[in-house]
C-alpha cells in the first residue's frame, strides 16, 4: 500500500549546490513589521524550487508561512549570471528548528517565476551535471 506522501513528487532534476540567495518575507494579509532583505544559501535547486538555509525572524511565522499568508521573494545569484533570477516562492516545509538556532532549512516552491528565469535555472542544473 502506498500513501501519497510516500511518493516522489519532483518533476525536475534537483542538484546539490550552494548558491547565494537574497530573500525577503512578504504578505498582503499580515503586517509583518519586517521588510529586511536577508542573505541565505541554497542547499539544492531545481526548476520547481530550492532548499534555502536562512534566518526565520520569528517562530510564530511558521504557520502563516505554511498556509501561504506569508510568501518569500528570492533573488538567486547564479554564478556567471549578471542579473539574479527573481521569483516569488511559497514555503512547502520548514525543518525543525533547534532551540537557540538562528538559521533553518526551508523548502521553497516557485509560485511566480519568469520563463527566462526558470530557463536559467534549467541551464545551470544541466551544466552542473556535465562537470
Amino acid at each position: 500500500m502506498s500513501f501519497e506522501y510516500e511518493t516522489e513528487k519532483r518533476e525536475f532534476v534537483r542538484i546539490k549546490v550552494d548558491i547565494p540567495v537574497r530573500y525577503r518575507f512578504l504578505s498582503r494579509e499580515l503586517d509583518l513589521g519586517d521588510d529586511k532583505v536577508r542573505g541565505g544559501v541554497t542547499r539544492n535547486i531545481s526548476g520547481s524550487g530550492l532548499l534555502l538555509l536562512g534566518q526565520l525572524p520569528k517562530p510564530d511565522w511558521i504557520t502563516p508561512l505554511l498556509m501561504q499568508h506569508i510568501v518569500v521573494g528570492v533573488n538567486i545569484l547564479i554564478p556567471k549570471l549578471i542579473n539574479p533570477v527573481k521569483a516569488l516562492t511559497r514555503v512547502a516545509w520548514i525543518e525543525a528548528i533547534p532551540e537557540g538556532a538562528d538559521k533553518c532549512a526551508m523548502g521553497l516552491k516557485f509560485r511566480e517565476i519568469t520563463k527566462e528565469g526558470q530557463d536559467e535555472i534549467f541551464r545551470y542544473v544541466i551544466r552542473s551535471q556535465m562537470h
